[in-house]
């Protein structure tokens, strides 16, 4: 209540606050998770469901297709799951529908009569919901993997007619120990605390990309570092677990990885 309490203060044109949010826990969370997994797990029944509105393009141009790509194949590599492993990436996707596992689901909606700038404001509300949440030692993920499901979600919730969902959010503690892998083969050029706030971190210098270039990995904040400078690592290999080594004041769990490329 207090993290919600604190987020609708955002600014919101002529002040009309456009957001509405269910807040899920329990058995209420578990039930509403299930029939969305039902759903998700039959491709029959998931071919009977689409988004009520376009959070993508139907069409990728650049330089936002290549963006996409990359931090999909990216995120399956930390998780150790290969391209082409469509069992595991059906199974790491369908995480998104148990809220990966926080106690608490969030469930956004607004009224379908308001129009693009009440839309604009919302973006501003569910940041400072994901920020108030930071401040109190609290992890969040904004989910538009949601949409797909929005009669599932307008049935098992009682939403009334003139409600759109909006997105999801999971609410709750990041696991302190949950691994973290090579993106792709490389080695190790840096395992040690770094300067400034970003506590320990691991550089990884992966192999040349056809084109070339070097793609470096950094990941910082991270919590029991498993390998050393001149390292050999594979893709997927487990090289820390997630934490909040910092000297700076953290609020709870973390783990920062930035991404660059480089001409040999």
């Amino acid at each position: 209540e207090d993290i919600l309490r604190v987020a609708a203060r955002a600014p919101s044109g002529t002040n009309t606050q456009p957001w509405h949010v269910t807040v899920l826990t329990g058995e209420a969370k578990t039930a509403l998770s299930a029939k969305i997994h039902a759903v998700y797990d039959d491709p029959a029944a998931l071919a009977q469901h689409h988004e009520e509105y376009a959070y993508y393009p139907t069409e990728w141009s650049s330089p936002y297709i290549e963006r996409r790509r990359k931090v999909g194949w990216d995120l399956y590599g930390l998780l150790g799951i290969g391209k082409g492993d469509k069992p595991r990436m059906h199974a790491q996707h369908g995480r998104n529908y148990s809220f990966f596992d926080a106690p608490v689901g969030l469930i956004f909606t607004i009224d379908r009569g308001l129009e693009k700038g009440s839309w604009l404001d919302y973006g501003m509300f569910l940041q400072n919901v994901m920020v108030a949440a930071r401040a109190r030692g609290l992890d969040t993920c904004a989910q538009a993997s949601f949409l797909k499901f929005h009669r599932v979600i307008e049935h098992e919730l009682s939403l009334s007619a003139t409600e759109s969902v909006v997105c999801a959010m999971s609410l709750g503690y990041a696991d302190r120990d949950a691994p973290v892998y090579a993106a792709a083969d490389g080695t190790v050029t840096f395992s040690a605390v770094g300067g400034g706030t970003w506590g320990h971190i691991i550089v990884i210098r992966h192999d040349p990309l056809p084109d070339g270039k070097i793609p470096y990995t950094r990941s910082a904040h991270i919590h029991n570092p498993m390998v050393k400078e001149g390292d050999r690592v594979v893709r997927g290999q487990q090289i820390a677990t997630v934490g909040n080594a910092s000297p700076a004041r953290t609020f709870g769990p973390s783990r920062n990885v930035k991404f660059a490329t480089f001409v040999r």
